[in-house]
């Protein structure tokens, strides 16, 4: 399913002709500035209905594939559990695989980074999907590290055994890991795999740090805003 180019033919004013209203909140802008500046609230609103048409395709998506692995994990009471227990009363199980293997010291600060913006929103996240946060680590050296950040809202899992961080391909030779966001939906008994990112290093645009879109760290999200955005050789750390 190809996502359509950008045109009129869906009854909405043009971009630009939406861009020509903008009102300045400061006086004082020059001509330059302003031109610039309804330019790009024009090319904002184009990616703003892009990012709705990509929404709308990824809810469009055919049933995916049925998960017939048997991984095991240990829930975050440290209980025994299968992938279908980790849904509660949901048919939606969003699962986030964090870098916070045995043989880490500390977890993987990209990973830290953006779980601590997710907690803000877990509790309102969790009335509508499931959300887990599996790891390597046993479910406590987690919650350990979630108490020491001030942690309150999410749930950890510990992935028993690497069947499923192998299957993901989320395992590097060298013994380090690689995240990933996955999304499961129950079908009836069984469960399939709705949505996971298939961007990969070797997709990345030159001079960028691979990634995948939508951006669901807010911080590179609120940095794109500045005049120095995310830059090319900053990472957050674990300890400021």
């Amino acid at each position: 399913m190809a996502i359509k180019a950008p045109d009129t033919s869906d009854g909405l004013t043009p971009a630009r002709d939406l861009a020509e209203g903008m009102q300045m909140a400061f006086p004082g802008a020059s001509p330059d500035y302003l031109q610039a500046r309804k330019g790009l609230l024009a090319e904002e609103i184009e990616l703003r209905r892009h990012a709705t048409r990509l929404a709308q395709q990824r809810q469009a998506l055919p049933p995916g594939p049925v998960i017939t692995a048997p991984y095991r994990f240990k829930d975050e009471q440290g209980f025994d559990a299968t992938l279908a227990d980790l849904f509660g009363d949901h048919d939606t199980l969003v699962a986030y695989f964090w870098m916070y293997g045995p043989q880490r010291e500390r977890p993987c600060p990209m990973c830290t980074n953006w779980l601590g913006a997710v907690n803000g929103n877990a509790a309102d996240i969790k009335q509508r999907v499931a959300l887990k946060i599996f790891g390597r680590s046993p479910v406590a050296r987690q919650y350990d590290f979630a108490q020491e950040r001030g942690w309150r809202h999410l749930d950890f899992v510990q992935t028993v055994g690497d069947d499923y961080a192998r299957d993901l391909g989320l395992l590097n030779e060298d013994g380090t890991e690689n995240p990933a966001l996955v999304v499961f939906r129950k079908d009836g008994s069984a469960i399939r795999l709705f949505w996971m990112s298939q961007m990969r290093r070797e997709m990345a645009d030159p001079g960028q740090d691979p990634r995948d879109y939508p951006d669901i760290a807010s911080l590179w999200s609120v940095l794109d805003l500045t005049p120095q955005g995310r830059g090319t050789d900053w990472y957050p750390r674990l300890s400021y």
